[in-house]
């Protein structure tokens, strides 16, 4: 019996319907291969729906969103809207999604594939056999804290303010989900904050520390976030898991994404309790090629595997889209970005055909 799934697609903004379009393509090749349907509907998100509505997170979206099974979002911004006010910028929209369909924790693997070893920027000896999942809090910290603005002060400066904060149930829900990610891996957790200096960390601290007890099959290690970055340079393979709060996570995570090579290569999935997940490449728009036929959609095509596995639990389905980029990375096809001596470059809609070809 066929199985059906409501899928919202997000294209966004720059080289985003590029890629929705081949990752679009491939959900359809691998559903008549494991007896899945994809219904699809489009939102707007970003740059384009400010252009359109005035609004980066139309209400409309949302409920599309709300209703779905899952969620692909390709990628948002640009220069266009850089310098408008906080509100209405492209980046507000994305965190308006977060927080409306509760999405709390954010999975982002960095694994080195090793036909693309020698893509990274760092000696073979280093990446090789990497494989990091930084699991980031997304719903707090200092992106949401409050209070949060620019105040005027009584001499008649200007004061920029954000506020770092986070609940000891806030804490506890994004562990859990470190612990239990830890439990599917390598029974191997590194928690990473600035406890040093910062009470919201030793907070963090504690409670993750509190939390072990539960997990006394995962070994527990604690870094703090600035000895946490040098340790992803000097010696990536001490780390398996790594949880964080959101603005340490969203820096060690492309930091981490940057060890294989190309940011243009990793997917990732924020996840809530009950909720539909968002799936999405780590990469951002690109505008500069936008158009142009030259982006690489395998990280969007790999967070459809993500969605296919974290969020609707049809892992058969993912396994075949993983193995197909595998596959014609091994026979030498590349886009721009992951480009080598002796490869053979294709542009965005070519890897796609390839990657049909494959499944």
């Amino acid at each position: 019996m066929t199985q059906t799934y409501q899928i919202t697609l997000l294209p966004g903004d720059g080289i985003g319907p590029e890629i929705i379009g081949v990752t679009v393509k491939v959900l359809k090749a691998v559903g008549q291969q494991c007896d899945l349907e994809f219904k699809f509907t489009e939102g707007l998100i970003g740059g384009v729906a400010i252009d359109q509505t005035g609004n980066p997170l139309p209400q409309e979206t949302l409920d599309i969103c709300r209703e779905s099974d899952a969620v692909l979002l390709a990628a948002i911004g640009g220069y266009k809207w850089d310098n408008l006010p906080r509100h209405q910028r492209p980046e507000t929209g994305l965190l308006g999604l977060r927080a409306g369909l509760e999405l709390f924790a954010n999975l982002r693997p960095a694994k080195i594939l090793p036909q693309l070893v020698d893509a990274s920027s760092l000696k073979r000896n280093i990446v090789e056999g990497v494989d990091i999942m930084v699991v980031r809090e997304l719903t707090g910290g200092v992106y949401f804290g409050e209070p949060k603005g620019v105040f005027s002060t009584e001499n008649g400066q200007q004061r920029g303010v954000n506020t770092m904060a986070y609940t000891d149930a806030e804490i506890d829900r994004i562990g859990k989900v470190a612990f239990e990610t830890a439990q599917k891996r390598n029974k191997k957790l590194c928690s990473v904050d600035k406890a040093n200096v910062l009470e919201v960390s030793q907070l963090w601290r504690d409670r993750v520390t509190a939390l072990s007890s539960s997990y006394p099959d995962i070994e527990l290690s604690h870094l703090y976030v600035d000895n946490a970055a040098m340790q992803l340079v000097r010696d990536p393979k001490q780390f398996d898991i790594i949880v964080t709060g959101n603005l340490f996570g969203d820096i060690l995570s492309d930091a981490a994404a940057m060890l294989t090579g190309s940011i243009g290569m990793l997917p990732s999935a924020s996840m809530g309790e009950g909720k539909p997940g968002v799936f999405e490449p780590v990469h951002g728009s690109a505008p500069d090629i936008a158009g142009e036929n030259k982006a690489n959609p395998l990280a969007q095509v790999l967070s459809a595997a993500m969605m296919l596995r974290y969020g609707l639990d049809q892992p058969i389905a993912a396994d075949k889209i993983e193995q197909a980029v595998f596959n014609v990375l091994d026979q030498g096809y590349r886009t721009g970005d992951i480009m080598s001596e002796g490869m053979t470059l294709l542009g965005c809609q070519e890897m796609g055909e390839v990657l049909l070809k494959s499944i």
